[in-house]
Parts: structure tokens; C-alpha cells; sequence
């Protein structure tokens, strides 16, 4: 064997080593024993929610509620901006969840608010009011109601991903599902209750950050009502706080306080929230948070004018904390509390989590039991084996010797296939197998292609050597050509399908490619490896 030769055997060693160790040697390498072997690869191949069972959900997000929200703070703010110019009115009242109505504006200021309105709120639109000659119409721009609804689909979209990927399951399915109706699919295979996926769907409700107007914690409820005199600020509500144990064995501590009702910033301005070193008090963490570029516009002077004061982080109707307002902050800024580090990565996860913009909706809930995926799996596996061994018995009856090279070829394209799955962590469907089954008749066609090219070389009275050498490089066109087609196919299939769809387009990609290197680089070496064996005036046995 010349030395060219070894060293791509050698380099074909290497590479099946490679994925013995992929499918059987990990986590424990080296496996033990043979109930190690078996573990480490159904470790390592990890299946769908149609191969082993799990919870499907078709979730609706409540977007509607997004857009109240936005009017609810428009009444908020445009109320704060006629009260700082000073144009008198009677009372702005929301009328439906786009628009509002403002009552008996000041003749000579009507001009004057319009213009306002228009200038400072550009996602609105200020109108006379009909049958009202001092009031004006303010109805908010189709343009902004698009945007919101995008927004609150696309921030539940990773919410819930991130809330799922708690869960610790393989490769779960989060996307937009249906036809513009404001719905998401969730498919998590592995897990088969679904009321515990829904209970980590919901947990943390919807984040807002409301000014505190009372800094005093109250005992209970009815103690922050009757500290006011039993009725609160127009703009106030009573909200609870997070419990603390009082100390240990003692049940734990309830804090009530009376904050804003309307919030100034909402779940669906947070773009982030990472746990940080303070760089003013040595040894303890703060809480970095960035906003949207429009959630800061309105941020920046909120806080300037609110400096000392508290900002209450309310999640699902529960305060979680109140850090004190030291400085304007527009889209970015910093919760300082003297936080121990677990304690800022825990309320960056919460206000990171706890981002979901509006409620949603459940509007079909299925289980795949695991018996329905060991039918799935057996079946699969059994039209894999069945095409496998059939292929191999046509290979070697039709061409002989030259047929156990492909079985060769075709044996350790699947192994090849099934590491890259088990590396990349990816996951195998029922849609996968059948990726698999399509890349053993691929491997096979590229087979024929070379040996019927090699048989019309021998039957032109070439040499062996020559006739191999001759048919790979004549035959190496045509399988480029097959496969990168298929393969640009596959590409859109991955781009634009879904979760099924894609499995199917990945088994299939990475099969082809790993086509490419046994039916032209292993079988080429195999075919000189035997060539080296044989008496230079042998003949072939295709």
C-alpha cells in the first residue's frame, strides 16, 4: 500500500472512530458495558414529539390587549401633557381600545391641543369629535395598531420559548402557527402533562413598572385603604408584594402598597435584563435593563421628574421590588439594591421572563402518548432495515465484488448520518426517517452512476486501474449535480417549512452530504485499495 494510500485510510479510520464516539461513547466514554452502549445512544439520537411522545398546544395571544394597554397609557400621558401647557378641558375618557375622547377643550386652545397632539403622539390622529363642537376625536393610526400587534406576537413568540426551554426538553417547536390569527404552536416532545407546560407557559404574567406613590409597606390590604382614609388617589391601586419569611420557621411576611395605576413602562418595551458587578457597592450585583427606543422616549422624562422617588416592578399584579429613582433614565439604565448575585440573575430572569405583553388563549391541546411514537419508531426503523438489506442484495448480486463496496459505502453513510444528528444535537422525526430511507436510494444511485461508468470503460478494453480512475471522474459531475440540487431544495424546505417539515430536510441534507464523501472519496479508496491487491492483469469483478 503506498503511503497516499494509507493515509486516507487512515484518515476513513479516523472518521469512523469519530462516530462510534458520537453515537455510543458519550456521555460515559468509554461505555462499560453493553447496557452502556445502548444508553449512550438512545442519549444521543434525540427523537420528536411524533418517535416519543409529548404535548402539542396551539396558543392564541390576546393582542387586543396590547393595544387597550397602549390607549390606556395614551389617556395617561396626554392628560400629563395638556396639564403642562395648560389647556383646559373637562376630562378625557377612553372609548374603545383605539380610541379617546377629550371633553370640552377650551375654544380658543382647541388649535393649540391639536397641534400637540399631532406633534408629541405622531401614532395618532386628533380629529373634531362628532356632535361635540369643543371635543376632539383622538384615534390611533392603523400603521401603530399593525406594529403592536407584530410586536406582542413576535415578544410572546421568545417569551414562551425562553419559559419552555425551562423545562429542559429536546428541542421543542415555539411558532407562529395559522393564518393571521394571532397564533403560536407549541410542540414539546418528551412532555407528556400538559398542564405543567401550560403552568411554565404562564408563569410570571405580564410585566409593568409603575411609579409608587406610597413608600410605607402595609401590613395587609384593608391597612394601606385605611391609611388614606379608605379611598385612594384617583390614579392609585392597591397592589401586593413579594412575601419574605419574617424569620426562620416563622410564616412569611405580606407587604401591600399603593402604586399608579396606569404603568409607564409595560412588558412589551423590555428588550433585556442581565445581572452585573456593581461598580459602587464592592461585592454586591445590580440589574442592567434596556428599553425600546420609543419605551425611552417616554422613560427619560418620567424618571427626571420622579427623581427619589420609588419604581415599583409589578409582575403578575405582584410588586417584586421598589428600587429608588437616583437619575433620569432613558432606553437603558441600572437597578440598584445591593443585590447578592443570585438574587440580580434572579430578578434579571424575572424581568426578562416575565415579558409576556398580553394573555393568551389555549385553543387546542394534544397529547402524543409514547406508545403511538414506539409504533412510529418501529415501523421506521423496519422500512429502513427492509430498503437497507434489499439495496445490499441487489448491489452484490448485480455487480458482484464491486457491490460489497457499496454496501460498504451505504453502511457508513447511516453511521455518518446518525453522528452528525447525535453532534449537532439534532432531532429525528418520523418526516427524518424518511429523509433516511431517501439518502440510502441517493447513495445507491450515485453507486450505479460510477459503476456503469467503470463497465463502459472496461468494455472499451481499458486497464482496471485506468477504467476506475476514468469512471469516478466522469461519473463526479453527475453526483455534484444531483446533489447540490437536492440539496438547494432541502435548503427551502428548512427556510420555509416547520417542525416536521424540517426534520425531513435535515435528515435529508446531511445524508447527501455525507453521500458525497463515501460514494466518492471512501469507495474511490476501497477500489485502490483492492486495485493494490490485484495482479496487474486481473479482472475487475463489477
Amino acid at each position: 500500500m503506498n503511503s497516499n494510500l494509507k493515509w486516507k485510510a487512515l484518515f476513513i479510520v479516523g472518521v469512523v472512530l469519530a462516530c462510534v464516539i458520537g453515537l455510543v461513547g458519550r456521555p460515559d466514554f468509554p461505555p462499560k458495558s453493553w447496557a452502556g452502549v445502548k444508553s449512550n445512544f438512545s442519549n444521543s439520537i434525540k427523537l420528536g414529539l411524533d418517535l416519543q411522545g409529548g404535548t402539542h398546544l396551539i396558543l392564541q395571544v390576546q393582542v387586543q390587549e396590547a393595544i387597550s394597554q397602549e390607549t390606556d397609557q395614551a389617556v395617561d400621558h396626554i392628560t400629563t401633557l395638556l396639564r403642562d401647557k395648560a389647556v383646559r378641558y373637562d376630562d378625557i375618557r377612553k372609548l374603545s381600545d383605539t380610541q379617546l375622547l377629550i371633553h370640552n377643550i377650551a375654544p380658543e386652545q382647541a388649535g393649540t391641543a391639536r397641534n400637540l397632539i399631532n406633534d408629541q403622539f405622531p401614532d395618532w390622529d386628533a380629529s373634531p369629535a362628532p356632535g361635540e363642537p369643543s371635543g376632539y376625536l383622538v384615534t390611533m393610526k392603523q400603521s401603530r395598531i399593525v406594529n403592536i400587534k407584530q410586536q406582542t406576537m413576535d415578544q410572546a413568540e421568545e417569551t414562551i420559548r425562553r419559559r419552555i426551554d425551562a423545562l429542559g426538553l429536546t428541542e421543542p417547536l415555539v411558532a407562529p402557527y395559522g393564518q393571521g390569527e394571532n397564533e403560536i404552536i407549541v410542540e414539546l416532545p418528551g412532555e407528556g402533562d400538559p398542564n405543567r407546560a401550560k403552568s411554565v407557559i404562564q408563569a410570571g404574567g405580564q410585566l409593568e413598572l409603575h411609579l409608587v406613590l406610597d413608600s410605607t409597606a402595609y401590613p395587609s390590604e384593608s391597612g394601606a385603604l385605611a391609611a388614606h382614609g379608605g379611598i385612594l388617589p384617583p390614579n392609585g391601586q392597591v397592589v401586593q408584594g413579594k412575601s419574605s419569611a419574617a424569620s426562620s420557621g416563622q410564616a412569611a411576611v405580606e407587604s401591600w402598597y399603593v402604586i399608579d395605576r396606569v404603568p409607564v413602562v409595560t412588558g412589551r418595551d423590555l428588550r433585556s435584563a442581565t445581572a452585573v458587578r456593581s461598580t459602587k457597592n464592592i461585592g454586591f450585583y445590580d440589574v442592567d435593563f434596556t428599553l425600546s427606543t420609543e419605551a425611552g422616549r417616554r422613560f427619560g422624562p418620567f424618571t427626571e421628574q420622579n427623581i427619589g422617588k420609588q419604581l415599583g416592578i409589578v409582575l403578575e399584579h405582584k410588586l417584586q421590588t421598589a428600587p429608588v429613582i437616583n437619575g433620569r433614565i432613558d432606553d437603558t439604565g441600572v437597578i440598584e439594591g445591593q443585590f447578592g448575585e443570585q438574587e440580580a440573575n434572579d430578578l434579571g430572569l424575572v424581568l426578562r421572563s416575565g415579558a409576556l405583553p398580553a394573555s393568551i388563549k389555549y385553543l387546542e391541546e394534544r397529547t402524543v402518548g409514547p406508545s403511538l411514537g414506539a409504533d412510529s419508531i418501529r415501523h421506521g426503523v423496519q422500512a429502513s432495515i427492509i430498503s437497507l438489506i434489499v439495496v445490499m442484495l441487489f448491489m452484490v448480486v448485480y455487480y458482484r465484488l464491486a457491490g460489497v463496496n457499496a454496501v460498504i459505502a451505504l453502511v457508513l453513510n447511516l453511521v455518518l448520518l446518525l453522528a452528525a444528528l447525535a453532534y449537532f444535537g439534532a432531532v429525528l422525526t418520523l418526516p427524518g426517517i424518511a429523509g433516511v430511507i431517501l439518502t440510502i436510494g441517493m447513495g445507491v444511485d450515485s453507486n450505479v452512476l460510477i459503476f456503469e461508468r467503470i463497465r463502459e470503460e472496461l468494455r472499451a478494453a481499458k486497464a482496471a486501474v485506468s477504467a476506475v480512475d476514468m469512471g469516478f471522474k466522469r461519473a463526479f459531475l453527475t453526483i455534484i449535480d444531483t446533489h447540490v440540487t437536492t440539496i438547494v431544495s432541502a435548503a427551502f424546505l428548512f427556510l420555509f417549512g416547520t417542525g416536521p417539515i424540517r426534520g425531513f430536510a435535515v435528515s435529508l441534507a446531511v445524508g447527501l452530504l455525507a453521500n458525497l464523501f463515501t460514494s466518492v472519496y471512501v469507495s474511490r479508496v476501497i477500489f485502490d485499495w483492492h486495485l493494490s491487491k490485484m495482479p496487474r492483469e486481473a479482472a475487475l469483478s463489477i
